[in-house]
Order: structure tokens, then C-alpha cells, then sequence
């Protein structure tokens, strides 16, 4: 990929290379702009820098885990969970640190490809449940969309990305344009049993994630998944969606990206005269030489909090709060998912079952509580999904008496006995006292403000976790699962690796940062299509969303210049 340029000035500059950066740099491209991707992070390329994408525990000291010793200088990212396969795709907390009022779990992988190399891939619609969830409860602000609007900018989406899922015909969760689906084993089709049996507004079925399960997809030799269960080292084949195997590969076969990585970017340039902006200022990481490009459009695509620390750094006589903060929401409404509780068990009966290969997804149960009028009733809003997976240990994990000698290894030999596990996954409400703020008396290597975090979950929040934990127990015992137990475990914003919503969408300048196409109300050539953007959180997955957001504004941006709007 192009790492050069003799010129200072493109037709639109894309901040980020992530899922929501990778899709801008491929629209803008394919429409013909000269667009400059740039890349706070290092030089990643698809196949060549996965350096564990063939390892066997073997293959690596301690069987891949990470020292102690190494793990001490990643106190923040290490929260989320990572060994010496995956690390070199986490931040060192020492280079990239912020700091908590409360705390907070901002998991980051810095490098070209972002965290599309290490996400977890489930992709789900949202439906007008939710675009029309915030002016149903009286929360927040209205979103300046609905379902129509997105669809069909989903059905592109999942064409290219390849979406591996199961049809419905839920109204909550609608289907996406699928591949074939995986398979669920014994146990897990038995709890899909069982739930149908008991109930009638609920249903199990299997993840529906950016996989090729058959046939090709475009990209750098994009093929069918080998069911390695290897993804977040990356895929030599491609099989799943990331940036570094689909839309920055496609874009620069245009001829028209221009990739700089290690380019931190720290403000967008505005001409107070003409009222627009006109490029960007960045930080050469190695350098640490300070250059401006200059741009018809910028596209900011950093992640939810980079991209808004970004807009505040931006500031001018015009925007003394930060560019585009006129409504005050700037950093403000931070949403997640909650994660950390559900429940597990054991079932007997399957002991002659297994299973092949190492499927790299579990199962899923859409949400059921406050669908409709006739939903039972809870002291709570909003809803909630689960997400989880059967499988079998080995016997040496269960029997103390074949933990050494030959017993071990003859146990290690056959497989033990059947675990279930159901996660909650729960939305977050946008409260506008979640925030985060810049200290400019704590510089970085840069000579930029750290950033800081102060937000957590709240009464509602709570209340729907305890809900979720209850009907977890209560499905896994009405489907005959034994020794059922209670996972309660602490969790904190952040933690959902799906923070959003520092600079909202809205119909109104008054109360939102931007507009219905993702353009900032007070400089419509700067537009931010990541997590930043939404307006609430759902309790699906948002990387389709971002995508599909991100293309719709892509192509918007571009007819706009047509018109000579922009």
C-alpha cells in the first residue's frame, strides 16, 4: 500500500482505518476522490504481519500465555484479555494511556485495521425498535433516521462483507442478506429445544457473524472460513471482514488512496470566512513534525472517543468549546453495552456426542423484554440479548485424581463432560453526565491532552442486568440443564468494547452534534460516521450499523460535491 505522497492536498482525508475508516476509504475511492487514510497506529498489512496466524500452543513459551511480567505494562488492556497469539494487536497502556474518574475500559488495538482485526465479528440489524426507542421513552434525542433509511445501505453492506446467520422474521431484529449459517451442537440445539417448549416470545439461534461460510467475497483473496477459531490473529484467508482484507485493499487497487500510517491526527483546519473546513493537522509519530494536508471533505473515523477528542482539540474563535460543540453534547452521552453476568450449566445424556472443528461464534437470543404491548411487564426499559456456547472439557479439568502420570494422559484423550454458558448483553441509556473531557495539564509524547473517562452504569442499567442473570437460570433449568449457577460478575463501562455516542446524531443543532448524514450541524464537510455518531445503543452489536452509516454518508458526501454543495 501507497505510504507516499508528493502532494499536501486530496479531495477528502479519512481519520482512522478501522471498520468505519476502512468503509469511507473505499467508498470515497471507488467514487473517484483522492482520498489520504491516515493512521494514528503502525503499518499493518493482511497475511504478511499476522506473525501467529499458523502457531500451535507449542509453538510459543508457556503455551502463548503472557508473563506477568509483560502483562504489568498493559494494567488497562488486559482487563478485556489477551496472550503473546493477539498482544501485538492491543495498545501498551505506557504509550496510549488515559486516565478514569471512574473507571473505565477503553480497549484499543492502535495500527492500520484497527480493531477489525480483533473484533468479534457478530453482526445485527437494528430495527425502528430501536431508531425510535429515545422519543418512545422521553431519553436523550430523537435519532434523525429510521429503519427505512438504513436498510438498504445494510443489504450493500452485508453483500460485500459476507454475513453468515440464520432468518427469523423477528420485527426486532431484522434478517440480514445471509450466507449459509453454522451449525449448532447437540447441546445447544437441546437449549433451543428446550426454550421453544417453554416459551413463546423467545428464541435460540445460531451468531450471525461477518464470516464466509461459502463461496468468495472482494477483497485481497477473500475466502471461505477453515473454522480455525484463529481470528483475532489475524486471517490469512480472509475469511473474516476486517479492513485489511476487504476495504483498504479495495480501495487501493482504485489507484486512488494514499495510506500514511503513525499520523496523529490532532485537528481539523477551518476557515472561518468560507465556514468549512479544509484538511487536517497531524503529528508524524516518529518524526514528531507537525503537517498540514488539505481536503475538500474530512471524514473522522478514530473511534468513538478519538475522533471526538479530535473535534475538541479543534478549537478556534468560532468553536472556543471545541468544532461543531455549539450544542454542548461534545464528549457527553457516552453509551456501551453491559456485559458480566448470565449463567451456566451441565446436561447429561450427550456423552457419545462431539463436535468438529473450532466454530468461531456461539449462539444467540434476540431480545425479548419490552418488544411490544404484550410483553411482560418489567421495571426496567429497553431489553437485552445473550449471547453464548456449549462444549466439553477434558476429564483432567474435573477429576482431581487425573491430574498427573498416565491418567492424565489418557484423559486428555477423551472428552469430559457438557458446560453451557448464556452472557447478557445489555443497552446502555444515554445519560448526558457520562462524559469525557480533555486534561491539558497532562500532556502526552505529543504534546496532547489525555483524555479522561467518567461515566458507569446507572438504576436502569442494574435492573436489567438482574433480570437477565434471573432469566438465564430460569431457561437453563426449564431445559433440564443441572448444577445450574449464577454468573455475577463486576462490569464496567467500556468493558463491551462498543463505547458510542460522544457526538451524537439528531434532528436538532440545539441538542446534537450531526445531522441525518452524519455531517456536523455547523461545518457539513466534516463528517463522523464511527461510534460517536449514535444516538443510542441498542442491545445488538453496532459494527454493522457504523458501516452502513459510514457508506450512506460516504455516497452522500460524494453526490454533494457533485453538486458543488461541499
Amino acid at each position: 500500500m501507497s505510504i507516499q505522497s508528493d502532494t499536501n492536498t486530496f479531495d477528502a482525508i479519512v481519520v482512522g482505518t478501522g471498520i468505519s475508516g476502512g468503509w469511507a476509504a473505499k467508498e470515497l475511492c471507488g467514487n473517484g476522490l483522492k482520498t489520504l487514510v491516515l493512521e494514528r497506529g503502525r503499518m499493518v498489512q493482511h497475511v504478511i504481519d499476522y506473525p501467529t496466524m499458523n502457531l500451535d500452543p507449542w509453538d510459543l513459551p508457556n503455551a502463548g500465555e503472557t508473563p506477568a511480567k509483560i502483562k504489568a505494562k498493559y494494567p488497562k488492556q488486559s482487563r478485556w484479555g489477551f496472550d503473546e497469539t493477539t498482544r501485538h494487536f492491543f495498545n501498551d497502556d505506557s504509550k496510549y494511556d488515559y486516565d478514569e474518574a471512574k473507571r473505565f475500559d477503553w480497549i484499543r488495538g492502535t495500527q492500520v485495521g484497527g480493531r477489525s482485526l480483533i473484533w468479534g465479528k457478530q453482526t445485527y440489524r437494528w430495527s425502528d425498535l430501536d431508531f425510535e426507542a429515545n422519543a418512545k421513552d422521553g431519553i436523550g434525542v430523537d435519532w434523525p433516521i429510521r429503519y427505512k433509511d438504513i436498510k438498504p445501505w445494510y443489504e450493500y453492506v452485508e453483500r460485500h462483507i459476507g454475513v453468515s446467520g440464520e432468518a427469523l422474521g423477528l420485527s426486532q431484529l431484522p434478517d440480514s442478506v445471509f450466507l449459509k449459517p453454522m451449525e449448532l451442537n447437540c447441546v445447544e440445539e437441546h437449549l433451543k429445544k428446550g426454550i421453544s417448549e417453554k416459551y413463546d416470545d423467545r428464541v435460540l439461534t445460531i451468531g450471525r457473524v461477518a464470516h464466509i461460510t461459502e463461496g468468495t467475497k472482494p477483497g485481497a483473496g477473500r475466502g471461505t472460513c477453515q473454522y480455525r477459531n484463529r481470528c483475532k490473529r489475524g486471517c490469512p484467508y480472509g475469511a473474516y471482514f476486517s479492513s485489511n482484507s476487504s476495504t483498504l485493499p479495495m480501495a487501493e487497487a482504485t489507484g486512488n488512496m494514499t495510506l500514511r500510517p503513525d499520523s496523529i491526527v490532532c485537528e481539523v483546519l477551518y476557515d472561518k470566512d468560507k465556514k468549512i473546513a479544509t484538511g487536517v493537522k497531524i503529528v508524524d509519530a516518529n518524526t514528531k513534525k507537525v503537517i498540514e494536508f488539505k481536503s475538500k471533505i474530512v471524514f473522522l473515523c478514530a473511534s468513538s472517543m478519538a475522533s471526538t477528542a479530535i473535534l475538541m482539540q479543534s478549537k478556534s474563535d468560532v468553536f472556543p468549546d471545541g468544532m461543531g460543540n455549539a450544542s454542548g453534547e461534545l464528549g457527553h452521552n457516552i453509551m456501551d453495552h453491559q456485559l458480566g453476568g448470565g449463567a451456566s450449566g451441565k446436561i447429561d445424556g450427550y456423552d457419545d456426542k462431539y463436535y468438529k472443528g473450532r466454530r468461531p461464534n456461539g449462539f444467540y437470543i434476540p431480545r425479548f423484554r419490552n418488544i411490544n404491548t404484550s410483553s411482560q411487564k418489567v421495571d426496567f426499559i429497553r431489553g437485552y440479548g445473550y449471547q453464548g456456547s456449549a462444549g466439553r472439557n477434558d476429564y483432567s479439568t474435573t477429576i482431581p485424581e487425573y491430574t498427573y502420570g498416565k491418567e492424565l494422559k489418557a484423559a486428555m484423550l477423551e472428552p469430559g463432560g457438557w458446560r453451557i454458558n448464556l452472557g447478557g448483553f445489555g443497552e446502555v441509556l444515554p445519560y448526558h453526565e457520562n462524559h469525557m473531557y480533555l486534561n491539558y495539564d497532562k500532556l502526552d509524547s505529543y504534546g496532547l491532552p489525555n483524555i479522561v473517562f467518567d461515566a458507569e452504569f446507572k438504576d436502569n442499567e442494574k435492573r436489567m442486568k438482574k433480570d437477565w442473570i434471573e432469566q438465564a437460570q430460569e431457561m437453563l433449568e426449564n431445559a433440564g440443564f443441572k448444577e445450574v449457577r449464577a454468573n455475577k460478575r463486576d462490569s464496567y463501562m467500556g468493558g463491551g468494547i462498543h463505547e458510542m455516542g460522544t457526538a451524537r446524531m439528531g434532528r436538532d443543532p440545539k441538542t446534537s452534534v450531526l445531522n441525518k448524514y452524519n455531517q456536523l450541524h455547523e461545518v457539513p464537510n466534516v463528517y463522523v460516521t464511527d461510534g460517536a455518531c449514535m444516538t443510542s445503543a441498542g442491545c445488538q452489536n453496532p459494527s454493522l450499523t457504523y458501516m452502513a452509516l459510514t457508506a450512506r454518508a460516504a455516497n452522500h458526501a460524494v453526490e454533494e460535491l457533485k453538486k458543488m454543495n461541499l
